[in-house]
C-alpha cells in the first residue's frame, strides 16, 4: 500500500521498492516505475499500484481419483507480476489518492485464476489415476502437471503473471479410506517387528547357549585341570614320601654304622679295660703275694712277745670303739698279778 500524506490540497506519494506505481493525469502517462516519489493532485490524478514481488499462493482442493476416491490436494504456487503495465491495464489495481488503498480486489482475481487454473490440471491428472498409484507418485506426477499447465495458459501472459514454481505438499484421501489403507502397512509393519522381536529372541536363545555351553566347557576345563591337579598332587606326596623314606633310611643306616661303631668301640674299649683290670688284679695279686710273703718273713722272723703285742694291737685295731671302761678292784688286783709275774719270770 502506498504512503500518501497531505500538504496545502497537495498529496504526497511515496511508493515501495516493490511496487510499480502508475501515474495518469487527464489520461496522460506522468509517472510510471518502482519506488517512485512524487507530488500530486487528487481530483486530477489516476493512481494504480502493482506489486512485482514473489507472492505465494496456497491453495486446498478436492479431486476423484480414478477409483473413485476423494483426495484433498494442498499445493503452493509462487508467482509474480512480470508486466505491470499489462496487468493493471487487465485488472484493477487503482489505489484511492487519499488513501493509497487499492479500490478493488486484484490479488483475488489473480488467486481465484491461478487456482482455477491449477485445480483444473490437477483434477485432470487425478481422474486417470487410481487411489494407490496417486498415493505412491502422485505428488510429482500432479506437481509437473500443474507446472506445465499454467506454463501453457495463455491468460496468464495476457495478464502480466509470471509462474516461477509449484509445490504440491501433500495428497491425502478421506480419514477412513487413509486408516484402511494404514491398516495393511501397518500390520506388515507389525509382522517385521514380531519378526525383529522373534529373531532378537533368537539371537539372545542361541547367544545364552554359546554362553553356556562356554561357561559347561570351562567347568569342563577347570574340572579336568583339577584333576591334574589332583594327580600332580599325589605324585608330589608320593615323591615327598619317597624322599622321606629314602632319607629316613640313610639315616636309620647311618645310625645303624654309627651304633656299630661304637659298640665295637665299646667293645674294644671293654677289651682293653678288661686287659687291664686283669693285668692291674695281677700286678696287685703279685704285690700282695710279695707283700704277705714279706709278712709272713717278718713274723717268722721275730720273737713270740713280738707277734702277741702285734696280735694284740691288731686285735684292738679290730675291736669296737668303747667309750668308758670300768675297771673293778677285782680286775684290777688281777691284772697286777699277772704284771708281776711276767716281770719276775
Amino acid at each position: 500500500m502506498a504512503d500518501i500524506t497531505r500538504r496545502l490540497g497537495w498529496r504526497h506519494l511515496r511508493g515501495a521498492p516493490t511496487a510499480h506505481i502508475r501515474h495518469h493525469r487527464a489520461g496522460r502517462l506522468v509517472h510510471d516505475g518502482p519506488g517512485l516519489s512524487f507530488w500530486f493532485r487528487s481530483l486530477t490524478a489516476a493512481l494504480s499500484e502493482v506489486p512485482v514481488d514473489d507472492r505465494e499462493l496456497a491453495m486446498t482442493f478436492h479431486a476423484r481419483t480414478a477409483d473413485f476416491q476423494d483426495v484433498a490436494v494442498q499445493a503452493t504456487v509462487t508467482y509474480r507480476i512480470s508486466d505491470p503495465a499489462v496487468a493493471a491495464a487487465r485488472l484493477d489495481f487503482s489505489v484511492d489518492p487519499d488513501t493509497g488503498v487499492w479500490r478493488g480486489a486484484p490479488l483475488e482475481q489473480l488467486g481465484t485464476l491461478l487456482t482455477e487454473t491449477a485445480q483444473q490440471h490437477a483434477l485432470d491428472v487425478l481422474a486417470r489415476t487410481p487411489l494407490a498409484a496417486a498415493l505412491v507418485d502422485g505428488v510429482t506426477s500432479v506437481r509437473e502437471r500443474i507446472a506445465a499447465g499454467l506454463a501453457a495458459e495463455p491468460r496468464l501472459p495476457a495478464t502480466g503473471i509470471e509462474v516461477v514454481a509449484v509445490r504440491v505438499v501433500a495428497l491425502r484421501p478421506e480419514p477412513e479410506v487413509e486408516r484402511a489403507l494404514r491398516t495393511p502397512a501397518r500390520e506388515q509393519i507389525q509382522q517385521e517387528a514380531d519378526r525383529a522381536t522373534y529373531e532378537r529372541r533368537a539371537v539372545a536363545v542361541e547367544r545364552e547357549r554359546a554362553i553356556a555351553e562356554n561357561e559347561l566347557a570351562s567347568q569342563i576345563e577347570l574340572a579336568r585341570r583339577e584333576e591334574q591337579l589332583v594327580d600332580q598332587r599325589g605324585t608330589n606326596t608320593r615323591r615327598e614320601a619317597e624322599e622321606h623314606a629314602a632319607a629316613d633310611a640313610v639315616r636309620a643306616q647311618a645310625e645303624a654304622d654309627r651304633a656299630v661303631k661304637l659298640a665295637q668301640a665299646e667293645a674294644a674299649r671293654a677289651v682293653q679295660l678288661s686287659r687291664a683290670e686283669a693285668e692291674g688284679a695281677r700286678e696287685v695279686g703279685e704285690a700282695r703275694a710279695q707283700a704277705q710273703a714279706a709278712w709272713l718273713r717278718v713274723h717268722a722272723e721275730v720273737d713270740v712277745a713280738t707277734l702277741h703285742a702285734l696280735t694284740g694291737a691288731r686285735v684292738a685295731e679290730n675291736l669296737p670303739r668303747i667309750e668308758s671302761v670300768t675297771v673293778s678292784p677285782d680286775v684290777l688286783t688281777g691284772l697286777l698279778a699277772k704284771l708281776a709275774a711276767q716281770e719276775r719270770a
